[in-house]
């Protein structure tokens, strides 16, 4: 066999192993109806699901959310403290018109804010709840997600459009991050498998919880 012909056969092979491994290592994660990728990837960078949950209200479940970070966390602090790309992708479970949404992220907001903070981030809760509005009503199945990237700030992508809008101010991301991760989270539940400290997160990622896996 010519040697640039040999070259060329070990070369593809080792490029197929590459690509075999990586996606060997990918995998789904199913939350009642709603689907998230392990590994997520913003900003060209790979970051490992650190937990997922569902948020519910009145015992109906309302959507399923998920928290990537480039290493895993325990607690609010060590999240907001990490440094590089960051994400929360939420997937709804039933039919919320947007407003209601909005309002109901607007009350997470004040209740984990001052208000003279809450005031400093203003314009940016303005953008995010514009981006809401845009849907008259979310239905089951639609998905947002509010990245952290730090040569941009906060990427927000509308759920029904897909328009994109970055908030620069990082107080923003913390406080809208907040509404799951706060001091008065809105849902107790949901925030401690977003942490991975609830008792079953570790099950909660896995086939043995109930939820799918491949």
């Amino acid at each position: 066999m010519h040697p640039w012909v040999r070259f060329l056969a070990q070369a593809a092979s080792c490029a197929l192993l590459v690509l075999a491994t990586g996606s060997a290592g990918a995998r789904t994660v199913t939350l009642d109806a709603a689907r998230f990728p392990d590994p997520a990837v913003v900003d060209g960078v790979s970051l490992p699901m650190n937990g997922a949950g569902i948020r519910t209200r009145l015992m109906f479940k309302v959507y399923a959310a998920a928290l990537y970070a480039q290493t895993r966390f325990d607690s609010t602090e060590a999240f907001h403290k990490m440094p590089g790309p960051k994400r929360i992708h939420v997937i709804m479970l039933r039919d919320v018109p947007g407003d209601e949404l909005g309002k109901l992220f607007t009350r997470g907001l004040e209740a984990n804010m001052d208000r003279a903070s809450f005031a400093r981030v203003i314009p940016g809760i303005l953008k995010a709840s514009e981006l809401l509005s845009e849907c008259r009503t979310l239905k089951a199945g639609t998905g947002f997600s509010m990245d952290w990237v730090p040569s941009r700030g906060a990427v927000l992508t509308a759920p029904c459009t897909q328009r994109v809008e970055v908030i620069k101010e990082h107080e923003a991301f913390t406080a809208l991050l907040n509404i799951w991760l706060g001091a008065k989270p809105a849902d107790q539940d949901l925030k401690a498998r977003l942490l991975g400290t609830a008792p079953e997160s570790a099950r909660n990622l896995g086939p043995a919880s109930g939820e799918s896996a491949n």
